[in-house]
């Protein structure tokens, strides 16, 4: 999303090709009409596929993601400076990485935004080269992680390749081309252009296909039409051997309903801050997590974050919006195992102390901050990645003021989740139906015997298990 509009609001406020028509499906629930759907669309000049597919792609219940802004990442701020970091983003137990734009960025009205993109099939020379990311990709697959790009769909720079398309770009009453939601480094496209559309889709396929990439991260996902979201999913999907995510960086429950993978989880920062800012209970969080899962199909997840580019810039770290250290940790627990896919920014496990703050060239992230609250993401991934239930199991939720609780189960096993998120001890009564078990602690196996009611110090978090 472009920088300048940092928070959730504001975000909302041809060559010719063969094109081939494969099964005319049901209209889309959210259609008013009846026109068919577009057809996938295959190119005759796809270029061959660089490469072995990546078989290891984690299904996206088991995903855990890390975004990766490459500028701040490294003193190098390149493609080489990522790769230099695969193994220590491997051990705090992420097996996904999206890394933020890697396209040139457009100089005519820019203001150095990686999201004002001026060639959707290049590589931003600042970054270093193709064979640079494919190196990245190569080695992130050899750890077993699957490697994201971000897909800026909604607008170009206003100096992009395209523009020798004047039709591929959108007018005002007036017939001038404008910026989208004030944005005024980028210019709105024209998604009535059915060549503009087979295009940009060509263009996904292409990095799919010439970097070897397991998917996307679509930027501002609300903007563009649901229509072509459905032709562009359709077309990647129809792509052979590949198992490809998408994740939809929006709040449309459509997204689910044509064929993304996740939702971003905007609304869930949004209460989260509430929570912690405004006093209000944790159990709220409960009717917002149903509210995002309306049209979610099984395997369908919304991605929780605490942080990310936009709102770390925006807002403030985690460490300023959640109660520090201990209050984020209380936090990330339930956006890593309530329900959903947990994404970690670059720098959030070492507490970096400072926004990284737009267009991120000015800090870099010290890596050798707090090893104790970087164990503590590795302790809180790990117990996800070991227990299929916190990733797929039945969701339970009990009331409490203070504390989110719930249990997870899947098959013999339930695991008892009690996360402080208030700056003062919680006293939390248990519900019949978890009393009479003999529970473990999650974390060290230890039996700690029947329970009935927990005591939980400020911003504290317990997990029990128990096999029935």
């Amino acid at each position: 999303m472009l920088f300048e509009n940092f928070s959730l609001v504001r975000k909302m406020l041809t060559r010719s090709y063969m094109i081939v028509a494969v099964l005319l499906l049901t209209t889309l629930a959210c259609s008013k009409d009846k026109d068919p759907e577009p057809p996938v669309v295959v190119p005759n000049d796809d270029p061959a596929q660089y490469g072995v597919p990546f078989a290891g792609v984690s299904d996206p219940a088991d995903v855990v993601l890390y975004q990766v802004n490459i500028r701040a990442f490294s003193s190098q701020g390149n493609f080489a400076g990522v790769t230099a970091r695969l193994d220590s983003i491997k051990s705090l137990g992420a097996n996904t990485l999206y890394l933020m734009p890697i396209y040139p960025i457009g100089v005519e009205r820019g203001i150095n935004s990686p999201y004002c993109i001026s060639d959707y099939k290049a590589v931003n020379t600042e970054f270093g080269n193709l064979t640079d990311l494919r190196n990245l990709i190569e080695q992130a697959h050899n750890r077993g992680m699957a490697v994201l790009l971000d897909w800026v769909a909604n607008h170009t720079s206003w100096d992009h390749v395209w523009m020798k398309n004047s039709t591929w770009y959108a007018r005002d009453n007036s017939g001038n081309m404008f910026s989208p939601n004030g944005w005024n480094d980028v210019v709105q496209l024209n998604f009535s252009n059915a060549d503009m559309r087979k295009e940009m889709i060509k263009a996904m396929k292409f990095w799919v296909l010439t970097a070897n990439a397991d998917g996307f991260r679509c930027d501002y996902a609300d903007g563009p039409p649901v229509d072509f979201w459905k032709q562009a999913i359709d077309t990647l999907r129809n792509m052979s051997n590949r198992k490809l995510l998408l994740l939809a960086e929006g709040t449309r429950s459509q997204h689910f309903s044509i064929g993304f993978d996740f939702n971003f989880g905007f609304r869930f920062y949004d209460q989260m801050k509430r929570v912690y800012q405004q006093n209000q209970p944790a159990s709220s969080l409960y009717a917002l997590n149903s509210s995002e899962y309306s049209l979610a199909g099984a395997d369908q997840w919304v991605v929780r974050y605490l942080t990310n580019h936009d709102v770390n810039s925006s807002d403030g770290t985690p460490l300023d919006l959640f109660g520090g250290k201990k209050g984020s940790l209380a936090a990330f627990v339930v956006a890593a195992y309530m329900k959903g896919v947990p994404m970690i920014y670059s720098g959030q496990e070492v507490g970096t102390p400072f926004r990284i703050t737009f267009p991120f060239t000015g800090q870099n992230i010290n890596w050798t901050l707090n090893p104790d609250l970087v164990a503590e993401h590795k302790k809180i991934i790990g117990l996800r990645n070991q227990h299929e239930a916190l990733r797929k199991g039945s969701l339970t939720t009990f009331s409490h003021t203070k504390a989110v609780v719930f249990t997870k189960s899947l098959a013999s096993e339930t695991l008892l989740v009690v996360s402080n998120l208030k700056n003062s001890e919680a006293v939390v009564p248990l519900d019949a139906s978890l009393t009479g078990f003999t529970w473990k602690d999650a974390f060290t196996g230890e039996d700690v015997g029947t329970l009935s009611t927990l005591t939980i110090e400020p911003y504290g978090y317990r997990v029990f298990v128990v096999q029935l």
